[in-house]
């Protein structure tokens, strides 16, 4: 609701503004431009993302994306050891949400990511314990082998190598879960205290 009224209000105040400035028409040539780079921007991204996602259930289907969660699940056991001894359900969701994430996925995480928070939430009483708190972090920062959305954007916006990103993906990745997992820790110390 909050993003609509900011969207709208933005909109507004440059309507008004080209009015008053007399660049009108050069404002309704920058909505009719934006607009059609919009649409070509999605049609891009939805191929490749179904491409990604079909991948996905592919892999899903085949067995590699159990294999690939069962070598994780001693990591991700460290990081929310309460929701693996006590919640299969959501730590299967939890699995398959840092699988999806991995591998760039976002959208096709995104699912597992919410039965995951669900369950968790659950087995809180339906506050945000220590545990939802961490894989909240861990999804906003997420750690990604093949970052597959921004290579997507960069591809359709006419790049010729999408990929080349990959080092500073990985190090970004990696330092932003360490921080956020870190203030996590320290929050939760903190809170342990109060």
């Amino acid at each position: 609701m909050l993003m609509s009224v900011l969207w709208l209000a933005m909109v507004a105040v440059s309507i008004l503004y080209g009015a008053a400035a007399g660049t009108l028409p050069a404002v309704s040539a920058a909505v009719t431009e934006g607009a059609g780079t919009a649409v070509t921007l999605v049609l891009g991204l939805s191929g490749t993302m179904a491409l990604w996602c079909g991948l996905l259930e592919v892999l899903r289907l085949s067995g590699v994306l159990e294999g690939l969660q069962r070598l994780l699940r001693p990591l991700l056991r460290k990081v929310y050891p309460n929701t693996f001894a006590n919640n299969p359900d959501a730590a299967s969701a939890l699995s398959a949400n840092f699988c999806a994430n991995l591998l760039g996925l976002g959208s096709a995480a995104t699912p597992a990511g919410l039965k995951a928070a669900k369950e968790i939430a659950a087995g809180s009483d339906g506050r945000a314990g220590d545990e939802l708190c961490r894989l909240v972090v861990m999804n906003t920062a997420s750690v990604q082998l093949l970052p597959v959305t921004a290579a997507a954007v960069r591809g359709s916006l006419g790049c010729d190598n999408p990929f080349d990103i990959l080092p500073c993906v990985w190090l970004a990745s990696l330092i932003s879960v360490s921080v956020g997992l870190a203030a996590a820790r320290m929050m939760q110390g903190i809170s342990d205290k109060a």
